[in-house]
């Protein structure tokens, strides 16, 4: 997206490339912001045209403001002034005739300098290209500088402009876009030394923008491309970035990736067919020349006329040649033959998986959405002990780089706690450490914790960002429910605890696991500390299991509308399995005591049987 800020004392307008859904061509977007920037409102479409439209560069000049937008594919540069600021505008007037690309104005030393990129030369290097235009004016005419092209040079080396230029300590410095990589994959700062009509220099400058060490998962990830950097009327200082987590074209490239993966995928069940000797079933032989019998004249005459039953035949014939080879060098029926047939068909199972995640996993950069006025992000809180550290490292690792994540807080219940500095976090880590062994203080009140959603996960979880993404998408829309990944029916005279096998027998949940769900982080831990909880809350440390249900009891009791969401994860790994340090090692009587936990909360809070949501009720689609 390209943007620019333009100030009105205190108000900033801030004028942006929108696409428009119908079309699918840019138009300029407008904003305001009366807080130096804090929030926004938008206020619709500033400039509409029959072409894509970007870059737009916003400039007051001789008591008018004037707005020129990259129109490249028009073939020209042209200059819109304001009739009715920020929204209605009128070509003032076409000042060159040339496709120039993410162009600025600017004043210097009594002239105007027009900075633009033509890519439409012969052996010009795309994104690599600079030139520089000067006058007396901004509305021209305009001369070309005698060292034009200023840069023809690698996409890399941010020739072309990435945003306004601004002056600070009396220097003159100019942005450029870094295209190394992907277009836009970076910003870089040029200081301008030189500018006359002869002669230009520039050299690059620390920017100041560190890169995010959540990578890929970060809100300017995949680029960065445009900077505007102003001074307001109280001497502050002002920057808009873009960023984007998606680089371009990655919806084509996914489709492009999971359609091949597909076709693989074609590819080895032929091949696995052609190793067992199905393939002669899917191919009959009869359809091959050389097993036709005796033909009479006739037939083999309408057999020479269709040339292209002649070509299928050929086909089906070198197709069951080449199965008897395979079969010939690679015997089903030996260790290496066992060993091939196991391979092809791990290989086909991963293929179909990630053609499946390519076409409709989508590409984890879930779109923000205003809550209350707020963009948010989720405290994520885990609760362990020294015996299952390891897990927790890679825990850390790998869940601090997830979009939305703003801290980590880990529950120590027991043994010597870590430092935060023994972890690799993109987010700040915090060790709260708990004098007393218990369940209970998975929800206990943290006046440190600064987001209103907490997604409570075990160490032993691990799950794609995406899925986490998800679930937090699925509890702002929901904010008063428990959304999470695990769900369970409560059903049964007298009430048992089982699986998810048996949610999904009866088509329906009225549980969800805390151990993997956002929770309100206000009103669950209120909820849970309350006067009412405290029975419950003896009966967790009794069992020292059952604070989750608890937590479904207490909410339940709380309203009589839907108060659990289910959030299907494409997959989950439990990695306590690998280590022996889970607390449910064994099944039948961790199951057992749950069962108890169940019955007595239903006597204390009343019951979960009437409370029963079906699955695939939403229209996400992440239900199902």
């Amino acid at each position: 997206m390209m943007f620019d800020n333009m100030i009105q004392g205190d108000i900033l307008y801030l004028f942006y490339e929108t696409k428009n859904s119908i079309t699918m061509q840019g138009d300029i977007g407008v904003s305001r912001s009366t807080d130096k920037g804090a929030t926004w409102q938008q206020l619709g479409i500033a400039l509409d045209e029959d072409w894509h439209l970007s870059y737009p560069y916003v400039f007051d000049y001789d008591g008018n403001i004037y707005m020129m937008p990259e129109g490249s594919q028009k073939g020209d540069l042209r200059l819109y002034r304001a009739i009715d600021f920020p929204l209605k505008w009128t070509l003032d007037k076409i000042i060159i005739k040339r496709p120039l690309v993410d162009s600025f104005i600017i004043p210097h030393e009594g002239k105007f300098w027009l900075f633009g990129s033509d890519h439409s030369g012969i052996g010009t290097q795309k994104n690599g290209q600079l030139e520089i235009w000067y006058s007396s004016s901004p509305r021209g005419p305009w001369k070309p500088h005698n060292k034009n092209p200023i840069h023809n040079t690698d996409k890399s080396m941010g020739a072309r402009n990435g945003g306004r230029p601004f002056v600070y300590d009396g220097n003159l410095y100019r942005v450029g876009q870094d295209c190394g990589e992907t277009y836009g994959r970076r910003v870089r700062v040029f200081r301008v030394e030189v500018l006359t009509t002869d002669e230009f220099k520039e050299v690059e400058v620390p920017s100041g923008i560190e890169e995010s060490s959540k990578g890929r998962n970060a809100w300017n990830g995949s680029c960065y491309h445009h900077l505007d950097v102003q001074q307001l009327s109280s001497g502050e200082w002002i920057a808009v970035l873009d960023g984007d987590r998606v680089p371009s074209g990655d919806a084509n490239r996914r489709l492009i990736l999971g359609f091949v993966s597909v076709l693989a995928v074609a590819v080895l069940v032929v091949l696995v067919g052609m190793l067992v000797g199905a393939v002669r079933c899917i191919v009959p032989l009869s359809w091959c020349p050389h097993d036709m019998g005796k033909r009479s004249d006739a037939f083999l005459g309408l057999e020479r006329s269709n040339l292209l039953s002649s070509k299928l035949r050929l086909v089906c014939s070198r197709l069951n040649r080449m199965s008897w080879i395979l079969r010939d060098r690679i015997r089903p029926n030996t260790c290496t033959g066992i060993f091939v047939l196991a391979l092809t068909v791990l290989v086909a199972v991963v293929l179909t998986c990630g053609g499946i995640t390519y076409i409709y996993g989508g590409s984890g950069a879930q779109e923000p959405y205003l809550l209350n006025g707020h963009y948010s992000k989720f405290t994520l809180l885990t609760m362990t002990y020294d015996a299952r550290l390891w897990n927790l490292k890679m825990y850390v690792k790998h869940y601090s780089r997830c979009p939305s994540v703003h801290e980590i807080v880990v529950v120590w219940n027991k043994g010597i706690p870590p430092k935060s500095s023994d972890f690799d976090s993109a987010v700040p880590v915090r060790i709260r450490v708990e004098k007393q062994n218990s369940l209970n203080n998975r929800f206990k009140m943290d006046s440190s914790i600064k987001t209103r959603a907490v997604l409570e996960l075990d160490d032993d979880i691990m799950m794609t960002c995406d899925d986490t993404e998800r679930g937090f998408r699925v509890w702002r829309e929901h904010p008063d429910r428990i959304v999470g990944f695990y769900p369970r029916l409560i059903n049964g005279n007298p009430l048992r605890y089982r699986g998810e096998k048996h949610a999904r027998k009866h088509d329906g949940y009225n549980m969800i696991l805390t151990g993997a769900a956002f929770v309100d982080s206000q009103a669950a831990f209120k909820r849970y500390w309350s006067k009412e909880a405290e029975v419950g809350r003896a009966l967790v440390d009794s069992y020292f299991n059952c604070e989750d249900v608890l937590m479904n009891y207490l909410y339940a009791n709380a309203s009589s509308s839907p108060v659990v969401e289910y959030v299907k994860p494409a997959w989950a790994l439990d990695t306590s399995k690998f280590s022996g340090v889970a607390i449910s090692r064994n099944t039948q009587a961790h199951y057992g005591v749950r069962s108890s936990c169940l019955r007595k909360f239903s006597d204390i809070y009343g019951s979960l049987t009437l409370r029963k949501s079906e699955f695939s009720r939403r229209k996400d689609g992440w239900d199902l």
